[in-house]
């Protein structure tokens, strides 16, 4: 476990897909509060980097997570972080 946040290690050898495992573990930093609604997110190059992934890999769970109402991205400025929530929306009742 990461830190006092309890965000799970990003373990891309477990049994799942690898761009699953980092849109999962991606939408953990988003339910720990460790990437705030709003926050704009690092480039996915950048997220590559960091996470040692290739490149397509960050883009293909970047599509897993906008499905699931978490991110958005605005072509131009960059991947946010949806705000609100999807459950933030549900309690809204939107």
């Amino acid at each position: 476990m990461s830190g006092e946040n309890k965000v799970p290690d990003f373990d891309p050898q477990g049994p799942q897909l690898v761009y699953v495992a980092f849109a999962d573990h991606v939408a953990a930093r988003i339910a720990a509060g460790e990437l705030l609604p709003g926050a704009r997110l690092p480039a996915e190059r950048d997220l590559a980097a960091e996470y040692g992934v290739a490149y397509l890999t960050v883009r293909r769970a970047a599509q897993v997570l906008r499905e699931r109402g978490l991110i958005i991205t605005v072509h131009g400025k960059g991947t946010f972080v949806a705000d609100p929530l999807p459950e933030q929306k549900a309690l809204a009742g939107e």
